[in-house]
């Protein structure tokens, strides 16, 4: 007798533990898609390395400043002709009265120390200096009359040519055709540096300071402008977070369902998807030239932002609105709740976290905005003083931010391209607190069902 099965091929092994070629090549697949998604990541991640790399490395210097140490004589024959001290003689003398009095005691100083320069005398030194020394000495002089006749020494800003030129900005084949700095004055740079008199330290008017013209970026700051944002962010707070939320509840736990909701609720999520700049030319439109309220106004900034704000405060209510179980609303209703006691002494309280994560995002889109404050002026305003008063905060021009940074990236001097840099590390510091803020809400109140 012939057994059929020594004529044919060996069938192939089957059961649970065998794996055919089908299931290998799925397997493959798998193995491919996570390497895919990890690749994925790892250049996300790469690219995110590299922006922030390349703003920490262009924007670092920022925070540091070229000071020079200056000896200054104050002259009583130049700032108190009188002599008799009336301090409105001496407010008579400008900031160009002072200017000689600063060269002449760093040229003082260079003779003091032996260095050897191709540079002729104290008008030579004006390269050197920056054209806020002479300001800040007279508001010492102002301060203190009683030190008229003596010897003062000043720890004074260099010009945005020596502070580049220490930063590696600035280089000396760079200033060949520079009318501000020569070649000498590098040379001396090099000389007072080695000597002391010329160093590097902490900016801390980068911080506090205030905006500056072109021709002083060595002085420019972003304190005044962190106060515009403030408050608009304090606006837009006070306005974006009940407008919002009574929306959302209203829509969500009270508003039939119809056709006028439908549109409603379309129409909101559409206006989270509209451009930034729209709102700015609606808020010039409706703010500015119909209610008249003054331009370049942190308040009017903040109504801008607000309308751009409540689309995403919305609907990200009406989520947190949404996660609440049912059965919370049934058990209220159960035991003798009317339904708006159900919805704002349960419902609200446990939808808490997420509404106060989406209108802390939502602040911090709206605080890194710039397109709409180009509309309403808060861009082409140069704010150079804090604020009086809480009402004068809310009404008196200002810029914010990211205005802020903006108007440096355009301007010609490359110390406000650096400044530039140094405001976007700031506002990143102030977006990853709010977002941080966010999270730690988000886990302090969060409820498990």
């Amino acid at each position: 007798m012939t057994d059929a099965t020594h004529s044919g091929a060996a069938a192939p092994a089957t059961g649970l533990l065998a794996t055919d070629a089908r299931t290998r090549r799925r397997n493959a697949a798998e193995k491919r898609f996570r390497a895919y998604g990890l690749a994925a990541i790892g250049t996300g991640l790469f690219f995110l390395v590299v922006l922030l790399g390349s703003i920490l490395y262009n924007g670092v210097g920022a925070f540091q400043q070229t000071f020079i140490n200056v000896p200054v004589y104050l002259d009583p024959e130049r700032l108190d002709k009188t002599g008799t001290g009336d301090i409105a003689e001496i407010q008579k003398v400008s900031t160009f009265g002072y200017t000689p009095l600063v060269q002449e005691g760093l040229w003082a100083v260079v003779q003091e120390q032996g260095i050897t320069t191709e540079l002729a005398d104290a008008n030579d030194m004006k390269a050197l200096l920056s054209p806020a020394g002479p300001a800040e000495i007279r508001d010492f002089v102002l301060a203190n009359p009683d030190r008229i006749g003596e010897t003062v020494e000043f720890r004074l800003l260099a010009s945005s040519r020596v502070d580049g030129y220490l930063k590696g900005r600035v280089s000396r084949e760079g200033i060949a055709d520079d009318r501000s700095i020569a070649v000498e004055h590098l040379d001396l740079t090099d000389a007072l540096r080695d000597a002391g008199v010329v160093h590097k330290g902490f900016n801390s008017a980068f911080i506090f300071g205030a905006d500056a013209s072109e021709s002083r970026a060595e002085q420019a700051g972003l304190g005044v402008s962190m106060i515009g944002s403030f408050f608009m962010m304090l606006t837009v707070l006070l306005l974006a977070l009940p407008i919002g939320v009574a929306a959302s509840i209203y829509l969500e736990e009270f508003a039939p369902q119809n056709r006028i909701t439908d549109i409603i609720e379309v129409n909101i999520s559409n206006l989270a998807a509209v451009p930034s700049i729209v709102f700015g030319i609606l808020g010039l439109a409706a703010f500015i030239q119909f209610a008249h309220l003054p331009q370049s106004a942190p308040l009017v900034g903040g109504l801008v932002l607000t309308l751009m704000t409540l689309p995403t405060i919305i609907i990200s209510t009406r989520a947190s609105l949404k996660a609440v179980p049912p059965s919370i609303r049934d058990a209220a209703l159960g035991v003798g709740a009317s339904k708006m006691q159900s919805v704002f002494h349960h419902v609200l309280p446990l939808a808490m976290p997420g509404i106060l994560t989406g209108t802390i995002i939502g602040l911090a889109q709206a605080l890194g905005e710039t397109a709409p404050l180009l509309l309403i002026g808060m861009v082409g305003y140069i704010a150079t003083n804090y604020p009086d008063g809480i009402a004068a905060g809310f009404m008196s021009p200002n810029s914010a931010m990211p205005a802020q940074i903006y108007e440096w990236a355009k301007r010609a001097d490359p110390a406000y391209y650096e400044r530039a840099w140094g405001g976007i590390i700031i506002l990143l510091v102030f977006l990853l607190a709010m977002n941080v803020i966010a999270i730690v809400l988000r886990r302090k109140f969060e409820r498990r069902w």
